[in-house]
Order: structure tokens, then C-alpha cells, then sequence
């Protein structure tokens, strides 16, 4: 059993502390909402007044905040609160300049760092079937793989310092991407009289597989469980893809790599936000992408 205070308990840091607690882990949590530090003492985590209260006698602190600023604030602070050698985990998804700054403050405090952001979405984070993306040592790895366990099915070490941030932003454009390309395929297909079930058979086994089809499909009927057949309420919110997209766009205008289509994602996920879509899922984009006239 690991004490370990979590930082976060929004709708994904809610269900990965309570599967801390569920493997045996003594969680105590914070954040600044009382609803969700309510919702988080309802699972078992013990619900801290304070970030002081909640890293007392922690042996691990893991956080999920919204941007890096965010988390840059909270490690300034946490770096005043923990003891040496402390273990210091980010799964929240930042760009790789504040990660980076993250793991510095740590390593100047004398504590192991990783920045771990996650895929799986919500679903993923009650499910305990997220995949970690860890940038840091391998030794912070490797104390921090039991932890990462206990909330996700696979862990992987992408490199030092903000490479798990690094591995998000670019595995989220290919997700941005994909799923606008699904989408158009299928406004198209209806437009040429091909029912949803008809195209999803063919593509499902055909050069035009990919997750956002097979496990996402964008449409109500071929994949049950996806967002499509519950109103597109979110497993992952078109302005939580919009954030991505735009922090891989920032990364490829610091390195002077060429990103067009993930650039063309950004604007149209931009758009679609802005028509007061945001809340609803990435891939409720297909309406969208169907234009005024469709029936």
C-alpha cells in the first residue's frame, strides 16, 4: 500500500483516485471544487481541506489539472510541502515546455518526476483501462509503474522529460484527424445512398480501419458504445480535442515541423466550438461536417 495524495478529482481524476483506492492505496484528495471533493470521498478518497492536508505523509503525489499553468502553480506549491525523494506524477495533458519546467521544479526539490498524461478518455478512467505516456528516468518509471497500474492497462516510457506529453499531443492529432476523415466519409457516404451499417462493414475491414471508426463510429448504430448512440455526451469533449490539437500546433510551430492536416483539424474543431459545440463529443464533429443541407 502506497499513501498517495491526488490533485484533480474532476471527471478524470474522480475515477483514477478511486481505483487507487480500489487496488489498496491510501488516496487522499484535493481540489478546489467541493462537489467533486464530495463526488471523490463517496469512493473512498479522503477528501482534504487543503493541498497541505492532502500531501501530509504522502509517499506519492499524482495531479490532473487543466493547463500548465495550472500545474506549474500547484508543483511551486507542492515542492514547498513534500519530503525529499517524494514521487511526483503530471497525467494531465500540458505542452511539453511547462512539463519539462514541471520536472525541474522536482528535481530541485530532490523528487523523482514523471509527466504521464492518458488515453481512454472518461470511459478509460473508471474503467481503470487508460495508457500512460511517461516522460522522466527510468528509475521514477519504474516506482511509478505499480501506481500507473492500478488506474491503466499499459505504461509505456517514451523518454525524458516532457516525452510523455511529447507522445499525447501527437498521438491525439492522428486521433483529430481520423476522426474528421471518418466523419466526411460518412457524410458522403449518405449523400450517395449508402446506409451507416453498409459503409461501417466495409471500411471496419478494409484499408480504412482505424480506431475512430471501429471503436469511436461517429454515427448511431454500427458501434454501440460509442458516444453517437447517446446524444454525443462526451467521452471526450470536442474542446478537450480542440486543446490538443492546438498544443500540437504549438509544438510544431517551435520545431518547424509540418503539420497541415493537423492544422486544418484545429481550425475546424475551432469552428465547431465556437457554434457552442464544445461540451459535446469530438466526435459529434460529423454534423457539423455534414453541412446546412443535410437531411
Amino acid at each position: 500500500m502506497t499513501t498517495i495524495a491526488f490533485v484533480g478529482l474532476g471527471n478524470m481524476g474522480g475515477p483514477m483516485a478511486a481505483n487507487l483506492v480500489k487496488a489498496g492505496h491510501a488516496v487522499a484528495g484535493f481540489d478546489l471544487s467541493e462537489a467533486s471533493r464530495a463526488a471523490a470521498a463517496a469512493t473512498g478518497v479522503v477528501a482534504a481541506a487543503t493541498l497541505a492536508e492532502a500531501v501530509e505523509g504522502a509517499a506519492c503525489v499524482v495531479t490532473m489539472l487543466p493547463k500548465g499553468a495550472h500545474v506549474l502553480s500547484v508543483w511551486q506549491e507542492l515542492c514547498g510541502l513534500v519530503a525529499d525523494g517524494t514521487l511526483m506524477i503530471d497525467s494531465s495533458t500540458i505542452d511539453v515546455e511547462s512539463a519539462r519546467k514541471a520536472h525541474a521544479l522536482a528535481a530541485a526539490r530532490g523528487c523523482p518526476s514523471l509527466d504521464a498524461p492518458v488515453s481512454g478518455g472518461t470511459g478509460g478512467a473508471a474503467a481503470a483501462t487508460l495508457t500512460f505516456m511517461a516522460g522522466g528516468s527510468q528509475a521514477a518509471f519504474r516506482q511509478a509503474e505499480p501506481i500507473l497500474a492500478a488506474m491503466g492497462r499499459k505504461s509505456v516510457h517514451c523518454g525524458g522529460p516532457g516525452a510523455g506529453q511529447a507522445a499525447k499531443i501527437c498521438n491525439n492529432m492522428i486521433l483529430g484527424i481520423s476522426m474528421i476523415g471518418v466523419c466526411e466519409a460518412f457524410a458522403l457516404g449518405e449523400k450517395l445512398g449508402l446506409s451507416h451499417q453498409a459503409l461501417f462493414d466495409v471500411a471496419s475491414t478494409s484499408s480504412g480501419q482505424c480506431w475512430s471508426l471501429t471503436s469511436y463510429c461517429p454515427v448511431p448504430g454500427p458501434v454501440p458504445a460509442s458516444p453517437a448512440n447517446n446524444g454525443y455526451r462526451p467521452g471526450f469533449a470536442a474542446a478537450l480535442m480542440l486543446k490538443d490539437l492546438l498544443l500540437a500546433q504549438e509544438a510544431a510551430l517551435a520545431t518547424g515541423a509540418a503539420t497541415p492536416l493537423g492544422a486544418e483539424a484545429a481550425q475546424l474543431y475551432g469552428l465547431f466550438e465556437k457554434q457552442g459545440h464544445g461540451a459535446r463529443d469530438f466526435s459529434a464533429i460529423v454534423e457539423m461536417l455534414r453541412g446546412p443541407q443535410a437531411g
